[in-house]
Protein backbone atom coordinates (compact mmCIF):
# COMPACT_ATOMS: atom_id res chain seq x y z
CA UNK A 1 0.00 0.00 0.00
CA UNK A 2 1.11 3.57 -0.62
CA UNK A 3 1.37 6.33 1.78
CA UNK A 4 -1.44 7.57 0.47
CA UNK A 5 -3.41 4.59 0.96
CA UNK A 6 -4.15 2.18 -1.88
CA UNK A 7 -3.79 2.77 -5.36
CA UNK A 8 -6.53 1.77 -7.56
CA UNK A 9 -6.82 1.25 -11.24
CA UNK A 10 -10.36 1.37 -12.94
CA UNK A 11 -11.69 -1.39 -15.89
CA UNK A 12 -15.44 0.30 -17.41
CA UNK A 13 -17.10 -0.01 -20.34
CA UNK A 14 -19.22 2.53 -20.00
CA UNK A 15 -20.19 5.25 -17.19
CA UNK A 16 -18.88 3.12 -14.42
CA UNK A 17 -21.26 4.08 -11.72
CA UNK A 18 -19.23 2.49 -9.15
CA UNK A 19 -15.74 4.07 -10.39
CA UNK A 20 -17.28 7.71 -9.90
CA UNK A 21 -18.70 7.04 -6.60
CA UNK A 22 -15.02 5.97 -5.43
CA UNK A 23 -13.14 8.47 -7.29
CA UNK A 24 -15.72 11.27 -5.34
CA UNK A 25 -14.99 9.13 -2.28
CA UNK A 26 -11.47 9.89 -2.80
CA UNK A 27 -11.59 13.26 -3.28
CA UNK A 28 -13.73 13.60 -0.25
CA UNK A 29 -11.04 12.31 1.59
CA UNK A 30 -13.40 9.78 2.93
CA UNK A 31 -11.87 6.98 1.37
CA UNK A 32 -8.00 7.02 1.65
CA UNK A 33 -6.55 5.97 -1.92
CA UNK A 34 -5.92 6.94 -5.29
CA UNK A 35 -6.71 6.87 -8.66
CA UNK A 36 -3.99 5.46 -10.93
CA UNK A 37 -5.53 4.74 -14.25
CA UNK A 38 -9.13 4.11 -15.80
CA UNK A 39 -9.09 1.69 -19.01
CA UNK A 40 -11.86 0.91 -21.12
CA UNK A 41 -12.63 -1.35 -24.39
CA UNK A 42 -14.99 1.98 -25.32
CA UNK A 43 -13.31 4.74 -26.75
CA UNK A 44 -16.15 6.65 -25.85
CA UNK A 45 -16.90 5.26 -22.41
CA UNK A 46 -18.11 8.25 -20.50
CA UNK A 47 -15.83 6.83 -17.81
CA UNK A 48 -12.80 7.72 -19.66
CA UNK A 49 -14.30 11.24 -19.94
CA UNK A 50 -14.85 11.82 -16.02
CA UNK A 51 -11.47 10.53 -15.11
CA UNK A 52 -9.66 13.36 -18.14
CA UNK A 53 -11.67 16.04 -16.46
CA UNK A 54 -10.44 15.34 -13.30
CA UNK A 55 -6.78 14.82 -14.20
CA UNK A 56 -6.47 11.08 -14.02
CA UNK A 57 -4.96 8.72 -16.62
CA UNK A 58 -7.56 7.42 -19.02
CA UNK A 59 -6.75 4.64 -21.23
CA UNK A 60 -8.88 3.09 -24.11
CA UNK A 61 -7.29 -0.31 -24.76
CA UNK A 62 -9.31 -2.78 -27.43
CA UNK A 63 -8.98 -5.48 -29.72
CA UNK A 64 -10.51 -3.89 -32.57
CA UNK A 65 -7.40 -0.82 -31.65
CA UNK A 66 -4.71 -3.72 -30.88
CA UNK A 67 -5.89 -6.33 -32.92
CA UNK A 68 -6.24 -9.45 -30.96
CA UNK A 69 -7.22 -10.29 -27.18
CA UNK A 70 -4.00 -11.36 -26.04
CA UNK A 71 -2.65 -7.91 -26.96
CA UNK A 72 -5.46 -6.53 -25.09
CA UNK A 73 -4.64 -8.42 -22.19
CA UNK A 74 -0.90 -7.46 -22.10
CA UNK A 75 -1.68 -3.87 -22.49
CA UNK A 76 -3.96 -4.07 -19.01
CA UNK A 77 -1.25 -5.19 -17.25
CA UNK A 78 1.04 -3.34 -18.21
CA UNK A 79 -0.92 -0.13 -17.95
CA UNK A 80 -1.90 -0.88 -14.55
CA UNK A 81 1.66 -1.42 -13.50
CA UNK A 82 3.03 1.22 -15.24
CA UNK A 83 0.59 3.46 -13.21
CA UNK A 84 1.29 1.42 -9.67
CA UNK A 85 -1.88 -0.08 -9.28
CA UNK A 86 -2.33 -2.07 -6.36
CA UNK A 87 -5.98 -3.62 -6.73
CA UNK A 88 -7.82 -3.20 -9.74
CA UNK A 89 -11.69 -2.14 -9.51
CA UNK A 90 -14.00 -3.53 -12.66
CA UNK A 91 -16.93 -1.06 -13.15
CA UNK A 92 -19.44 -2.56 -15.68
CA UNK A 93 -16.53 -3.93 -17.38
CA UNK A 94 -18.28 -6.03 -20.14
CA UNK A 95 -14.75 -8.18 -21.51
CA UNK A 96 -13.16 -11.12 -20.02
CA UNK A 97 -9.90 -10.49 -18.52
CA UNK A 98 -6.84 -12.73 -19.86
CA UNK A 99 -4.00 -14.84 -17.96
CA UNK A 100 -1.59 -11.75 -17.87
CA UNK A 101 -3.81 -9.54 -16.22
CA UNK A 102 -5.09 -12.23 -13.96
CA UNK A 103 -1.59 -13.28 -13.44
CA UNK A 104 -0.13 -10.43 -12.35
CA UNK A 105 -2.98 -9.08 -10.39
CA UNK A 106 -3.96 -12.63 -8.90
CA UNK A 107 -6.69 -11.96 -6.00
CA UNK A 108 -6.66 -8.11 -6.30
CA UNK A 109 -9.21 -7.77 -8.96
CA UNK A 110 -12.86 -6.70 -7.65
CA UNK A 111 -16.30 -6.75 -8.90
CA UNK A 112 -19.72 -5.94 -8.01
CA UNK A 113 -22.09 -8.38 -9.25
CA UNK A 114 -25.81 -7.26 -9.37
CA UNK A 115 -27.11 -11.05 -7.03
CA UNK A 116 -26.55 -12.95 -4.72
CA UNK A 117 -23.41 -15.69 -5.60
CA UNK A 118 -23.27 -18.48 -6.93
CA UNK A 119 -26.76 -18.57 -7.13
CA UNK A 120 -27.28 -16.20 -9.59
CA UNK A 121 -23.89 -15.77 -11.44
CA UNK A 122 -22.46 -17.35 -14.07
CA UNK A 123 -22.00 -17.27 -18.01
CA UNK A 124 -24.53 -14.49 -19.09
CA UNK A 125 -25.92 -13.92 -16.01
CA UNK A 126 -25.55 -9.92 -15.92
CA UNK A 127 -27.84 -7.31 -15.46
CA UNK A 128 -31.14 -7.66 -16.46
CA UNK A 129 -30.91 -11.49 -16.92
CA UNK A 130 -29.84 -11.37 -13.10
CA UNK A 131 -33.04 -9.99 -11.77
CA UNK A 132 -35.46 -11.24 -14.28
CA UNK A 133 -34.15 -14.91 -12.70
CA UNK A 134 -34.52 -13.63 -9.19
CA UNK A 135 -37.90 -12.83 -9.99
CA UNK A 136 -38.81 -15.91 -12.07
CA UNK A 137 -37.62 -18.36 -8.68
CA UNK A 138 -39.89 -15.89 -6.73
CA UNK A 139 -37.05 -15.29 -4.09
CA UNK A 140 -37.86 -12.49 -1.60
CA UNK A 141 -34.53 -11.41 -1.17
CA UNK A 142 -31.62 -10.96 -3.73
CA UNK A 143 -28.25 -9.02 -3.01
CA UNK A 144 -25.13 -7.43 -3.96
CA UNK A 145 -22.09 -9.17 -4.15
CA UNK A 146 -18.38 -7.95 -3.91
CA UNK A 147 -15.99 -10.76 -5.40
CA UNK A 148 -12.24 -11.46 -6.31
CA UNK A 149 -12.17 -11.91 -10.16
CA UNK A 150 -10.60 -15.18 -11.75
CA UNK A 151 -10.55 -17.21 -14.85
CA UNK A 152 -14.77 -18.00 -14.63
CA UNK A 153 -17.56 -15.37 -14.64
CA UNK A 154 -18.40 -14.64 -11.16
CA UNK A 155 -16.41 -17.75 -9.50
CA UNK A 156 -13.71 -16.07 -7.36
CA UNK A 157 -14.41 -15.71 -3.26
CA UNK A 158 -16.88 -13.37 -2.50
CA UNK A 159 -15.62 -10.35 -0.13
CA UNK A 160 -18.26 -8.42 0.97
CA UNK A 161 -22.05 -8.94 0.50
CA UNK A 162 -25.41 -7.12 1.45
CA UNK A 163 -28.82 -8.23 0.74
CA UNK A 164 -31.70 -6.64 -0.87
CA UNK A 165 -35.40 -6.87 -0.36
CA UNK A 166 -37.98 -8.12 -3.75
CA UNK A 167 -40.60 -5.93 -2.59
CA UNK A 168 -43.92 -7.81 -3.65
CA UNK A 169 -44.91 -6.73 -7.30
CA UNK A 170 -41.36 -5.91 -7.76
CA UNK A 171 -40.08 -5.91 -11.81
CA UNK A 172 -36.74 -6.71 -12.90
CA UNK A 173 -36.23 -2.98 -13.55
CA UNK A 174 -37.37 -2.18 -10.30
CA UNK A 175 -35.56 -4.19 -8.86
CA UNK A 176 -32.48 -3.24 -11.05
CA UNK A 177 -32.97 0.14 -9.48
CA UNK A 178 -33.32 -0.33 -6.12
CA UNK A 179 -29.92 -2.25 -6.20
CA UNK A 180 -27.88 -0.44 -8.43
CA UNK A 181 -28.73 2.90 -6.44
CA UNK A 182 -27.10 0.50 -3.79
CA UNK A 183 -24.05 -0.88 -5.21
CA UNK A 184 -21.60 2.40 -5.63
CA UNK A 185 -21.36 3.28 -1.73
CA UNK A 186 -21.14 -0.44 -1.06
CA UNK A 187 -18.41 -0.79 -3.37
CA UNK A 188 -16.95 2.69 -0.75
CA UNK A 189 -17.42 1.28 2.03
CA UNK A 190 -16.03 -1.84 1.09
CA UNK A 191 -12.90 -0.03 -0.41
CA UNK A 192 -12.68 1.93 2.88
CA UNK A 193 -12.33 -1.40 4.71
CA UNK A 194 -9.73 -3.07 2.88
CA UNK A 195 -8.07 0.31 2.96
CA UNK A 196 -8.20 0.48 7.09
CA UNK A 197 -7.04 -3.46 7.41
CA UNK A 198 -10.50 -4.82 8.19
CA UNK A 199 -11.14 -6.14 5.38
CA UNK A 200 -7.85 -8.75 4.43
CA UNK A 201 -7.36 -9.99 0.88
CA UNK A 202 -5.68 -13.49 0.31
CA UNK A 203 -1.59 -12.25 0.20
CA UNK A 204 -2.29 -8.18 0.94
CA UNK A 205 -2.43 -5.77 -1.78
CA UNK A 206 1.13 -4.78 -3.05
CA UNK A 207 2.02 -5.16 -6.29
CA UNK A 208 4.31 -8.27 -6.90
CA UNK A 209 7.58 -7.96 -5.21
CA UNK A 210 6.48 -5.30 -3.09
CA UNK A 211 5.41 -5.36 0.81
CA UNK A 212 2.03 -4.77 1.87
Amino acid sequence: MTRSGLKLGFLASHGGSSMKAIVDAIARGTLRAGAGVVISNNADAPALAHARALGIAAAHLSQTQLGSAEAVDRAIAETLAAHGVELVVLSGYLRKLGPVTLGRYRNRILNIHPGRLPEYGGRGMYGRHVHEAVIAAGERRSGIAIHLVDEEYDHGPVIAARDVQVEPGDTPETLAARIQALEPEFFVDTLRRIAAGRLALPGGVAPPGESA
